[in-house]
């Protein structure tokens, strides 16, 4: 016991030192009357110290010894551990994140792609335990990483996605839905949430009955928009501008309606880029939901220092019982 008796709180100890000081300068203080004795007759003046009922004895030792078991009592004295189970919240996440050349536009400095990769961080470092796997798409899908609790090693993936890296062009959701779902139907839990991250959508009607179809399969559909409704020039994924029969420069633009309706078919949430961080709440409260099917994780046990700090409580109710007894200080 003695070999693993350490503070849970070490720093409140600090408080010890200016409440002595504080307990050795009232003991010295009530020994001096000051004026007082000027302004009270001597037989009242022994009555109005502090202490006077306890025959002449100081009553500071007794109130800095409860001050004292206070403060180590706060400070978590601890030499006993806990072992509980490990459990996991039945959450799996699937990111989708488009990988069209009009990610490069630059209406979200500096550019749609960039913004999107701190999203699917944020994202990641959201998922606390729940599994999250990686769906990069274009005119296809493909799968980056499957479900997994090795954030790390997906935050590294997502990093060095780019539209460069697409064999074709597009922004084909429907293949996207159908890769992430067959990532999720192998988890049996009941909190399955896909995200897509993208600007627009090739094929609004497929992707419409693909997100009803996974909503009817117990999979969410959650859309975030990255772009303006201002839109920006289209890049052509060469380096320059997609550009129209006349010549001129084509503006790639945001049209919110298109994935909203999305989004509901998947019963799902859409929201642009800047407001990720109310998404992410939604998704918490999701899986706070299905917190009482949480499952223990084999073979993994978790040990935590108990506070028994708790034992010195009666000492101290017990000290300040008499303390405050009539005739004692």
């Amino acid at each position: 016991m003695l070999h693993g008796f350490h503070f849970l709180h070490p720093l409140v100890l600090l408080a010890l030192l200016p409440l002595w000081a504080l307990t050795i300068w009232l003991a010295r203080r009530r020994a001096r009357d000051g004026a007082w004795p000027r302004l009270v007759d001597a037989e009242l003046l022994p009555l109005l110290r502090f202490g006077a009922g306890g025959r002449g004895r100081s009553p500071w030792p007794l109130i800095g010894a409860i001050w004292t078991l206070a403060v180590v009592a706060l400070a978590g004295p601890s030499w006993q551990r806990q072992v509980t189970a490990a459990y996991r919240l039945p959450a799996a996440w699937v990111i989708a994140l488009q990988l069209s050349p009009s990610m490069e536009a630059s209406d979200l400095p500096p550019s749609r792609i960039a913004r999107a990769r701190f999203a699917v961080d944020d994202l990641l470092s959201a998922a606390h335990d729940a599994r999250v796997g990686l769906v990069a798409f274009a005119g296809e899908a493909y799968t980056v990483a499957p479900l997994t609790t090795d954030v790390a090693t997906v935050r590294n993936l997502s990093r060095a996605l780019s539209p460069h890296l697409m064999p074709e062009h597009g922004a084909r959701l429907a293949p996207a839905l159908s890769t992430a779902a067959r990532l999720l139907k192998s988890w049996p839990g009941r909190d399955r949430q896909i995200i897509v991250l993208m600007d627009g959508v090739h094929d609004p009607a497929r992707a419409m009955q693909a997100a009803a179809r996974l909503r009817r399969a117990g999979i969410t559909v959650n859309i975030v928009g990255v772009g303006t409704t201002a839109g920006a020039p289209a890049p052509d994924g060469g380096g320059g501008f997609r550009r129209g029969p006349g010549g001129q420069v084509l503006m790639t633009r945001l049209h919110p309606g298109t994935l909203r309706r999305i989004a509901a078919a998947g019963g799902g949430e859409f929201v642009m880029l800047n407001r990720l961080p109310s998404l992410i709440s939604e998704l918490h409260a999701t899986g706070l939901v299905s917190l009482g099917s949480a499952r223990a994780t084999p073979r993994v046990r978790l040990s935590s220092w108990l506070n028994d700090g708790i034992w010195l409580l009666p000492l101290i109710v017990l000290l300040a019982a008499l303390a405050a007894r009539r005739g004692w200080v």
